[in-house]
């Protein structure tokens, strides 16, 4: 009887659907723009890991230039294959996937972190000659102004929501400063060229100088963005012994949940837009703890354990004001469902695909359909570029209501996959084929490793997590 309802309700679903279809399409056009309950896409790229040392014979040019004459420089290069597995993103790449996500862009573009290659300071030291900080601020600040022109050039006057990754510092990998260097002199640089003035300035500049965390409500959008700096969450984010990351991360959570709070008394929507997610490390868990029979003696969860209880407890009280939960960082195809209510999971974290091919993926970034009219999530289509194709361009790789077979909104049909993938077979190899966007030869999802992966999406407890894998 139970089925037969859920199929029932998703039939009513793809009838309504269809019928606001039919109704928009026959409206007039005097409108001066897209009916409200017209169908929106929403882009979401994360993960470009940008390295203007592909080409070292320019590098002094890049140095001695103001960012302006990039651009020029970039194209002056010999260079023009786009980067491979194994590698960070060259400027043949940014520019392909900015053109193509320019190409399918909606009312925003989401980017969820890591401008910056790794190990930038020491791969700029290395080629600079010697350790000169100051050199090195002025390049990376150059770096983070040469994407931002570049993703507005192709975006129009389209709001970009941001975040920033770990990589996005001064100091290196996990080092952002709060209240340092690197947020006071980008503050100025996102808010203008990044949210075009869409969050509230005074708000804004408290917040975003302080630790890289805001609010954003752009003209005309029916959600509002809350942008976390969720860094200073991370196990790998170093204690420098004054207690400044654990103050800095408790004050965002508190802030958190004040923001939520007014979402909540307003009856807004709240879109949360972070980085690093919650739950397990599932490559380091895989590729540290799990014996040759697929049992793991532990787990790597990505945060420490007292901010994401504290966080999962604020989304818990605040689950009818939170929307969807947009991530990065693992640079895979992958979703987590982060709260869990009678036993079963739900509330969906999607995390895009990197653009970096660095971990070896394919490069990609995802399109999510909109219902005009409330912002409601429907559906999404990955498009990734296959660097198997000497031919090949940004296209589509497949859309999720198509793959999955499913036909109710987004969130809904995300937290019903979960446990139908314990069963069914194909939806078991498909997910494990796009996890990596069409490229795997590295590390392939088999039978063996393949409960690490499913476990990981509904278990955010790390002793639940453990528990789910070695019982599976």
């Amino acid at each position: 009887m139970i089925h037969i309802f859920k199929n029932c309700r998703r039939h009513v679903f793809l009838m309504v659907v269809v019928l606001l279809f039919v109704l928009t399409a026959g409206c007039g056009s005097d409108s001066s723009g897209p009916s409200p309950q017209a169908n929106l896409p929403i882009v979401i790229i994360s993960d470009v890991h940008f390295t203007p040392f592909y080409d070292t014979g320019i590098f002094n040019d890049l140095v001695n230039s103001p960012v302006e004459q990039w651009a020029a420089i970039f194209q002056s290069s010999s260079m023009t294959d786009l980067s491979s597995w194994g590698h960070e993103t060259n400027y043949p790449l940014l520019k392909r996937v900015l053109d193509a996500a320019g190409q399918a862009a909606g009312h925003v573009l989401i980017f969820s972190g890591d401008i910056l290659a790794h190990k930038f300071p020491e791969t700029f030291f290395a080629l600079f000659g010697k350790e000169d900080p100051e050199a090195l601020h002025a390049f990376i600040y150059k770096t983070v102004v040469f994407f931002a022109t570049q993703v507005r050039e192709r975006f129009g006057d389209i709001p970009v929501i941001f975040t920033l990754g770990n990589n996005d510092a001064y100091a290196g990998d996990y080092q952002l400063v709060p209240g340092g260097a690197f947020l006071a002199d980008t503050a100025d640089t996102f808010y203008n060229t990044f949210l075009l003035g869409g969050a509230d300035r005074k708000n804004y500049f408290n917040t975003y100088p302080a630790g890289g965390y805001f609010v954003a409500e752009p003209p005309g959008a029916k959600v509002r963005f809350v942008c976390l700096s969720t860094i200073f969450f991370s196990r790998n984010r170093p204690d420098d012994g004054t207690g400044t990351a654990n103050n800095i991360a408790m004050a965002q959570l508190a802030w958190l949940e004040q923001v939520l709070g007014e979402a909540d008394a307003a009856k807004k929507k709240v879109w949360i837009v972070m980085h690093i997610p919650p739950g397990a490390d599932i490559f380091g868990t895989v590729h540290t703890y799990m014996d040759p029979n697929g049992q793991i003696s532990d787990a790597v969860d990505f945060w420490k354990e007292a901010y994401q209880d504290r966080f999962l407890e604020i989304c818990k009280r605040y689950a009818d004001v939170i929307g969807p939960i947009f991530a990065g960082h693992t640079h895979m195809d992958e979703y987590r469902l982060v709260l869990d209510r009678d036993g079963e999971a739900y509330k969906a974290l999607i995390v895009t695909p990197g653009v970096s091919p660095q971990y070896g993926n394919n490069p990609a970034f995802k399109v999510i359909i909109l219902r005009g009219e409330n912002w409601e999530p429907l559906d999404y289509r990955s498009v990734n570029y296959d660097l198997d194709l000497a031919s090949s361009d940004f296209s589509t790789y497949y859309v999720f209501s198509e793959a999955y077979s499913t036909e109710m909104p987004l969130e809904a049909s995300l937290v019903d996959l979960f446990p139908t993938m314990v069963m069914d077979s194909p939806h078991q190899r498909a997910y494990a084929r796009f996890y990596y966007s069409g490229h795997d030869a590295a590390d392939i999802i088999d039978d063996v490793n393949w409960p690490a992966y499913w476990c990981g999406i509904g278990k955010m407890d790390k002793k639940e997590y453990i528990e789910c894998v070695n019982a599976y």
